[in-house]
């Protein structure tokens, strides 16, 4: 008999965002939720090497799901860009001294 529990996209999504977003060790997360900190180990690294394959035996990412992801990518890129920005101004400056 088959006892193995299937988690749902939604909760392995969010469960990655703990450790990639919010700060917490992988073990504290996994603890958190009740989950083998191995498994979590590994939908990390499935995310991470996602061609949008990921997960994909759960099914699709809801509207509102896909927005977050959308969101989130955006808050990435933007972030990225005025890390950017900030540098090139200190460059800039020394330059004109």
């Amino acid at each position: 008999m088959n006892t193995r529990k299937k988690y749902s996209k939604e909760f392995k999504l969010d469960a990655i965002s703990l450790v990639l977003e919010h700060g917490y060790s992988r073990a504290e997360a996994a603890r958190s939720l009740g989950i083998n900190a191995n498994m979590l180990c590994r939908w990390i690294k499935e995310s991470e090497a996602d061609d949008g394959t990921a997960f994909r035996g759960n099914g699709k990412l809801t509207a509102e799901q896909a927005e977050i992801r959308k969101l989130r990518d955006e808050v990435r890129r933007l972030k990225m860009e005025k890390d950017i920005l900030k540098k090139a101004t200190v460059f800039f400056a020394k330059e004109t001294r």
